[in-house]
């Protein structure tokens, strides 16, 4: 008898085993694939070019785009719609690290407009009466010129220069022995136009009442002058001075300060000390005053580093960075953050608002209003510094928490204009990835100059006598040794 053999689960003419199919990428897939390796690869350069992360979470930025890169190719290869799935994640995946590309390289833009100043700029102008009828500089080339022979002659003799070129002849001059002499021989006819540097209105402004509604601005002439910075690391402790100017137009433009605080910072430590000067503080300004006194806001006059000269011959110490902040840019910088905590010493009202003792959170124009006011305050300029003092302590505090660094770049842009250091975007970087290794929090100490009210003469305003502050001997050399202590 003859067997017959059967084959189950199959037909006739079938083979018995498949043969398995290669699984093969969607055309499409891989162009898109291709997209997300080259947005992966420039996201990469630009997190490591900015340098703001430390090694071991470059490392990790480099395995988790390894994977995302590997999870939407393997989709690809995974059943028959996997392809489409992988399509759309790809996308989505380059399309967050573009994003991610260009807010980084605009923070790191941004970094570098703020920092590395390495000059000042003297606003030099030539000043007619409201009323006169000169639009332009050729107006008045047959004009007298009243000028100052004391004060700032380099820049002085610079602008003359300038308005000689303008007007295509020597401009007829008349020499006065200070700014406010100056000043009223215009206001009484004796000159037709001043030419001075604008930095001395407020200077002129505090013996004669109103003056900048008298005159109008015809002309005007930037001069920039390097400031030589010091080479420093900021992973080791170190002094920043805190300028708070009032000013319109570039912030790189000398002012008076009318807030002085050394920020002593101990990276190792984690330690802050904020340091307040009384703008009125009746000091020597090296290089400019000789052995004549002046107040201490005065010294922004000539530049941010003749503040910073004052401040180190008053203390005995060296400060290596500075940050100008334009004060009435206060506003911006607070309402940025999203408001700030700032504990007060006192309940007073000022600028319409209320102020409690204890903590007050406060929007920009509450801040603002909270750091100005002096007339609440017995103290007056004493608790006005120590209240400024706990403005940018809470700053601080906000501005060092991990949460910031969402709207980092958003900051960056809104303060950028208002702002200027002399520290490069590479120390900012490596303060913020200092800060990124070590997120725990900073002790920060505040501490205010003190002294005794008078009135005596000051440098730059001759022989008026104006109110300043004689400096407690005591209390700058206990200040001195505290700042010792946080360096050390």
């Amino acid at each position: 008898m003859m067997c017959s053999r059967r084959y189950h689960g199959s037909k006739r003419g079938e083979p018995l085993f498949h043969k398995k199919e290669k699984k093969k990428i969607h055309p499409a897939c891989i162009a898109v694939a291709g997209i997300q390796l080259v947005i992966s690869a420039l996201f990469f350069v630009v997190l490591w070019r900015g340098g703001l992360l430390p090694a071991g979470y470059m490392a990790a930025a480099a395995l988790v785009l390894l994977l995302l890169q590997t999870v939407t190719v393997g989709l690809q290869l995974v059943g028959s719609r996997g392809w489409l799935a992988g399509c759309v994640l790809a996308l989505f995946v380059s399309a967050a690290l573009g994003f991610g590309a260009a807010y980084l390289y605009r923070a790191d833009r941004l970094l570098a407009d703020v920092g590395g100043a390495d000059y000042k700029t003297d606003s030099m102008a030539v000043v007619v009466r409201r009323e006169d009828p000169a639009q332009i500089l050729a107006d008045v080339k047959n004009y007298r010129f009243g000028t100052q022979n004391v004060l700032d002659q380099e820049n002085t003799s610079r602008m003359l220069e300038d308005v000689k070129d303008n007007i295509g002849r020597e401009p007829n001059v008349t020499e006065y022995g200070s700014v406010q002499e100056m000043a009223r021989a215009l206001l009484d006819g004796s000159v037709n136009a001043l030419i001075y540097n604008q930095a001395f209105d407020t200077v002129i402004g505090e013996s004669i009442e109103g003056y900048s509604d008298q005159v109008r601005v015809l002309y005007q002439y930037g001069i920039n002058t390097p400031i030589e910075n010091e080479e420093a690391d900021v992973k080791q402790p170190f002094n920043i001075y805190i300028s708070g100017i009032d000013v319109s137009g570039d912030i790189a433009t000398n002012s008076r300060s009318d807030v002085n605080i050394i920020m002593t910072v101990n990276p190792e430590t984690k330690e802050i000390l904020l340091t307040t000067t009384p703008r009125d503080y009746y000091v020597q300004l090296p290089g400019v005053s000789g052995e004549s006194r002046d107040k201490l806001t005065h010294a922004g006059i000539y530049g941010v580093d003749v503040s910073m000269a004052a401040l180190e011959a008053l203390y005995g110490i060296d400060i290596t960075y500075y940050a100008r902040v334009n004060f009435t840019s206060l506003i911006t910088i607070v309402d940025a953050l999203g408001g700030i905590d700032v504990q007060s010493e006192h309940a007073f009202e000022a600028g319409g608002y209320q102020f409690v003792r204890g903590s007050n959170h406060l929007d920009g124009e509450q801040a603002l209003v909270f750091s100005r006011e002096r007339y609440s305050f017995e103290s007056g300029d004493n608790q006005r510094g120590r209240n400024q003092e706990a403005v940018l302590t809470a700053i601080l505090q906000k501005a060092m928490s991990p949460a910031i660094l969402k709207n980092a770049d958003q900051i960056l842009a809104r303060v950028s204009q208002s702002v200027q250091t002399n520290m490069t975007r590479e120390e900012m970087a490596e303060f913020i990835r200092m800060q990124i290794a070590d997120p725990s929090g900073w002790s920060i100490e505040a501490v205010a100059a003190a002294g005794t009210g008078d009135m005596q003469s000051c440098f730059s305003s001759g022989s008026q006598l104006l109110y300043v502050m004689r400096p407690d001997e005591a209390s700058v050399s206990g200040i001195t040794e505290r700042m010792r202590q946080v360096l050390e």
